[in-house]
């Protein structure tokens, strides 16, 4: 089994234990959507700008790695035309029942986004991200292969963690890892991810995260940070988190 497929089971395991980000919203999440008040999350705390969006009627969405029946329905209420791509069969099955509840239809890919998308070229409007590449050891091949998919003058928005997360211990009281974090690298560490049912994450720098993004060819127009909602950290106001705006000019 590589990391991927050991990562895709550990996340359906967090699923059918409760995970926040693997619980679908309500039908009256919904019906508040099809009436103009919703949100939604790219990283732990800040809803992201309704005008980072603009129209969504009509539009072809993409949910990368954004399975679990929390972002796709909003849009789908919205009358965006969405398809969603994540490898957890179990964010897949939410994503599926959440559609039947409501009665839209989605398109649902269960795959791997670190493999070439299986979709055409300039295939959609937008792209929602949220905070996933940290399962993922190489991210620049993923933003490429966004920017493929958009459309000329398409949105694509993101949610990373910008990696001071893996330094500390899990209370966050002390200093306890180097970055990079890969447990790849590192036997101990690796065994240690198992023992503790993380999966394997790795950190990732803002060169990696928004310097790929601008390699990748898109144009960055707006970004914000978060925190992760408690701990000391997010009681300290460390910004953990970033979020990004990126268009395909």
């Amino acid at each position: 089994m590589n990391y991927r497929e050991l990562n895709a089971k550990t996340i359906d395991q967090w699923c059918l234990e409760g995970w926040e980000w693997g619980q679908p919203i309500s039908h009256e999440q919904f019906m508040a959507a099809k009436q103009g008040h919703w949100q939604v999350l790219l990283t732990p705390t800040k809803p992201v700008p309704h005008a980072w969006f603009g129209q969504l009627e009509g539009k072809k969405i993409l949910g990368l790695a954004s399975g679990g029946g929390q972002q796709i329905p909003i849009f789908s209420a919205l009358g965006a035309n969405c398809t969603v791509l994540d490898y957890s069969s179990e964010q897949c099955q939410s994503e599926a029942m959440v559609a039947r509840r409501e009665g839209y239809v989605v398109e649902i890919r269960q795959a791997d986004m670190t493999e070439p998308l299986p979709f055409a070229d300039e295939t959609f409007d937008l792209i929602f991200h949220p905070v996933s590449n940290c399962y993922v050891e190489e991210v620049r091949p993923i933003f490429r292969e966004c920017y493929r998919v958009l459309k000329k003058g398409g949105i694509f928005l993101g949610g990373y963690d910008i990696g001071i997360n893996y330094v500390f211990d899990l209370d966050e009281s002390r200093l306890e890892n180097r970055l990079p974090y890969n447990p790849l690298k590192d036997e101990t560490l690796y065994q240690e991810s198992l023992r503790l049912n993380e999966g394997i994450q790795f950190s990732h720098t803002l060169e990696e995260q928004i310097g790929g993004q601008l390699e990748a060819g898109f144009r960055l127009t707006h970004l914000y940070e978060d925190t992760n909602g408690s701990g000391p950290l997010h009681d300290h106001g460390v910004p953990t988190f970033i979020a990004t705006r990126c268009i395909k000019d």
